[in-house]
């Protein structure tokens, strides 16, 4: 099964972290953005990040944040990946990166005009900038960073990028099958789809994320061996129309 990555983002109790692992997410994201309502200190992350258990990995999110910043972080518990989301420049994002030496990715906020051909420049110009580079994340352009729960135009996605972005932007439990469906992305990132609250996490909200992922990467692959078997079928000698035998 092509199973899509998942990750709960703006993590800040224990109970929603254990919440969180326990019903399947493979990424946890936390927020070190001080405007943000899901913000973390450093000294608050060391004892959330600790509870991380192995093969589940911390994303740490950061806005406009200076080296000393995101090395405070990185210093504070383990860190598998960075996600820039900010106006961080490209070199800006390179620079941090190799710093700390911490793989990243850099959120793309999507724009109701936003080109197909725009996203594709974007991903192969941040490959070519960092090594560190690992994927886009497409969110939803608004005048916040993040965090507002609404969603983009899914169809500017260009189907050679999908299987290696991070989607984002208004996920909920409502519309992941349809999301994964349609867009078949390499992982999806939740944050307010899954709240009770800004901050406080929904484990019933989590579980059913979680299970409509699944059931999208179920029908997909379905759909996929079916066209799979047409296509063999077709191909058999005397299949063809108009064949003889």
């Amino acid at each position: 099964m092509n199973r899509t990555r998942i990750k709960i983002c703006g993590i800040t109790r224990e109970e929603d972290l254990r919440a969180a692992v326990a019903l399947g997410a493979d990424a946890l994201g936390f927020v070190f953005y001080p405007k943000s309502p899901r913000y973390l200190a450093p000294e608050q992350f060391a004892a959330l990040g600790a509870l991380v258990p192995p093969y589940v990995s911390s994303v740490a999110l950061f806005v406009n944040a200076s080296l000393e910043e995101v090395r405070a972080v990185t210093d504070a518990a383990p860190v598998a990946l960075l996600q820039f989301h900010g106006d961080e420049t490209m070199e800006e994002c390179a620079r941090i990166a190799a710093a700390v030496k911490r793989p990243f990715v850099r959120a793309y906020r999507v724009k109701p005009d936003t080109t197909p051909f725009e996203l594709l420049e974007c991903e192969l110009a941040y490959r070519a900038a960092s090594p560190w580079f690992s994927s886009l994340l497409l969110d939803t352009h608004v005048d916040a960073y993040g965090g507002a729960g609404k969603v983009f135009d899914w169809s500017v996605i260009p189907k050679e990028l999908a299987p290696r972005v991070v989607l984002s932007g208004g996920l909920s439990v409502q519309n992941a099958i349809e999301a994964v469906a349609r867009v078949r992305p390499w992982a999806v990132d939740i944050s307010s789809g899954v709240e009770a609250a800004k901050g406080i996490k929904d484990a019933r909200k989590i579980a059913g994320f979680i299970a409509a992922v699944r059931v999208a990467d179920t029908t997909a692959d379905a759909t996929i061996e079916s066209q799979t078997h047409e296509t063999d079928s077709g191909s058999s000698p005397g299949s063809h129309p108009g064949s003889t035998s």
